[in-house]
């Protein structure tokens, strides 16, 4: 089993970043292009729930083994909390995209500051 973390600000220049990253480690995981896609989607919606939690960074951790794992979790709370109907958009597309396998991790404000799922 191998590691990969990667801490970041949560801009959109380091989401594309983050993107092709996670594409690179599904390919060495395995993955086929639908699933590939899939859990770069869940990757980058992770993140925006996080930014619109108010978090100015996160740290994502990958665990590559028989399965792809990847842990977001928010860092530097200090901006604005957005509470809009885009994050239940993103609670959904996770949800769909991995089923239960997802874990919401709220801190004591009820504010997600963690996100755990496997592909």
């Amino acid at each position: 089993m191998e590691k990969f973390s990667v801490t970041l600000p949560l801009t959109g220049e380091y989401l594309t970043t983050v993107r092709l990253t996670t594409g690179g480690l599904c390919a060495l995981a395995g993955f086929d292009v639908d699933s590939t896609e899939d859990f770069k989607v869940c990757v980058t919606e992770s993140l925006l729930i996080l930014k619109r939690g108010g978090f100015l960074s996160a740290t994502i951790t990958f665990t590559i083994g028989e399965t792809l794992a990847c842990v977001a979790e928010g860092a530097e709370h200090e901006g604005a909390i957005e509470d809009s109907i885009e994050n239940e958009i993103s609670r959904a597309l996770l949800l769909s995209l991995v089923g239960e396998e997802v874990e919401f991790c709220k801190n004591a404000n009820g504010v997600v500051e963690k996100i755990a799922f496997e592909g």
